[in-house]
């Protein structure tokens, strides 16, 4: 009798100490199910209840510390969304802007980020644009589309070193007459997108060749407007057409995903921001998206 009340307090025992594990078990499951179906952020983000934005303090057209830029006004369109607090982190970008920034943890995405680059993880693209031949309008270059054109064997070209045109420009023979402007500067203090403009406008060059957005957002804002034609019909060289999208820290992972959310379910509102801004945006066969096919929804 002494063995067989031992034996059946151990199985109590046992059974008792199977279900409290079973219990929970089950409560880390319905945890870990809860936190996947609501996609909680709270590891991955500095602080859940804001949108917290790393940003050049002096970028037009992307960005600047009064909230201007086209990539304001995406952040203020997300937070609305996510109804979030925005905030920003202001950083000049240049070397180390990604280490100093997002890296750090001290702010949560930035708003535009070439696909393919590897410093950040990068979510679904949002736009796709190219480098834009920009002169003025009816001088003789609106209808030249690529970089071995002979009308721009004589002309005086602006183009900003190291960035992939100007190998373009170099195969092409253009570098001759070409005006450099420096592709490292201080925000802060100095742009060659708008150098290049001025010299433009005032004749000091014929032509200059911008990355997209920048390109766009000029040229409209210039007196009288200036002519802008996308390079996306280069056979040598590097590619000159990228898409763009947001960029956060390689683990986070359910932050990309609600933004890969917000994308595609605002990508006719963020390109009216895009195209208010003159940026020339590109659908997949390369042809310019205009008002009326920007305002549908994928």
């Amino acid at each position: 009798m002494h063995h067989r009340a031992e034996r059946s307090g151990k199985r109590r025992a046992l059974l008792t100490s199977l279900f409290a594990s079973a219990l929970l078990l089950e409560g880390i499951c319905t945890a870990l199910g809860q936190t996947a179906a609501t996609d909680d952020l709270s590891i991955e983000l500095v602080d859940p209840q804001s949108l917290r934005v790393c940003a050049d303090p002096r970028n037009m057209p992307f960005s600047n510390e009064k909230g201007e830029g086209l990539e304001n006004k995406l952040a203020e369109l997300f937070a609305a969304k996510l109804q979030k607090k925005l905030d920003y982190v202001y950083f000049p970008q240049a070397t180390g802007f990604v280490r100093m920034t997002l890296g750090a943890h001290r702010c949560d995405v930035i708003m535009g980020f070439p696909q393919g680059d590897d410093l950040v993880q990068g979510t679904n693209p949002y736009y796709r644009t190219a480098y834009a031949l920009v002169s003025k309008t009816g001088a003789g270059l609106d209808d030249v589309t690529t970089l071995d054109d002979a009308r721009l064997k004589s002309k005086h070209i602006g183009i900003v070193a190291g960035t992939p045109p100007a190998t373009n420009m170099a195969v092409n023979g253009l570098m001759v007459n070409a005006k450099p402007y420096p592709l490292v500067i201080d925000t802060r203090i100095d742009s060659s997108a708008l150098a290049m403009i001025k010299d433009l406008t005032s004749g000091d060059i014929d032509a200059a060749i911008l990355w997209g957005p920048m390109a766009g957002f000029y040229a409209k804002n210039a007196n009288p407007p200036l002519h802008v034609t996308p390079l996306v019909k280069e056979t040598t060289g590097p590619r000159l057409v990228y898409r763009i999208g947001m960029g956060v820290r390689s683990a986070d992972q359910n932050w990309k995903r609600q933004l890969n959310r917000l994308i595609q379910e605002n990508q006719p509102a963020i390109n009216k921001v895009l195209l208010d801004f003159g940026v020339p945006i590109l659908d997949e066969n390369n042809r310019p998206i205009g008002p009326e096919a920007a305002a549908k929804s994928p």
